[in-house]
């Protein structure tokens, strides 16, 4: 054999998986992946029309504050397929802490971001409430989130969690109209019933 050929069948090697890794590399980018919390999460989808809360049954739509949405991997709510969907965002963390002791494992979960939105407060029978945002582009994955705990202002179930994913949109926000910031990790069932 001469020095050559050894030259180029090395040369060829390096081009062959030179181009395996760049077809590997591309699949990736456009989501080729399986989807068992790799990455490949479902998006948020809109919570309008008669969708009723799973855990309370009212008819989101027609009711102020955050809401939210939850997809799991190998479970779905009762009644239809995922994601679950819910009036509140406490509504929404409480559902999951009682699917996690069932065995569920949640692929994604996304509250209203309201740092995405333009929001609205308003007044109603001596309360304060923050209008909802109910379009698929209004979500924000819930471990990206900040959230203001212990607020004056109310959402579909009184007092709630006001999440918002620009951490100084939730710091000016608790200053405003008081409470605390947290993190997605900070929420127990105890921040809840505290509400």
């Amino acid at each position: 054999m001469c020095q050559h050929c050894d030259s180029a069948v090395s040369r060829r090697s390096v081009l062959s998986a030179t181009g395996a890794i760049g077809v590997a590399s591309l699949a990736g980018c456009l989501g080729g992946g399986g989807g068992s919390g790799n990455g490949d999460v479902p998006a948020p989808i809109a919570l309008t029309g008669n969708k009723q809360c799973d855990v309370c049954g009212m008819i989101i739509e027609q009711h102020p504050g955050p809401v939210g949405q939850l997809f799991y991997a190998d479970n779905a709510p009762e009644g239809h397929d995922n994601p679950a969907w819910f009036c509140s965002a406490w509504e929404t963390f409480a559902y999951n802490f009682d699917r996690e002791n069932e065995g569920w494992t949640l692929s994604v979960g996304y509250l209203t971001d309201y740092s995405s939105v333009e929001y609205e407060l308003y007044d109603d029978g001596g309360a304060t409430f923050i209008d909802a945002h109910l379009e698929p582009e209004a979500f924000g994955r819930m471990d990206e989130l900040f959230y203001v705990a212990g607020t004056d202002i109310k959402g579909a179930m009184g007092n709630d969690l006001i999440p918002f994913s620009d951490e100084a949109d939730a710091d000016a926000f608790a200053d405003e109209h008081g409470g605390v910031v947290y993190r997605e990790r900070d929420i127990s069932r105890d921040l809840i019933a505290q509400l």
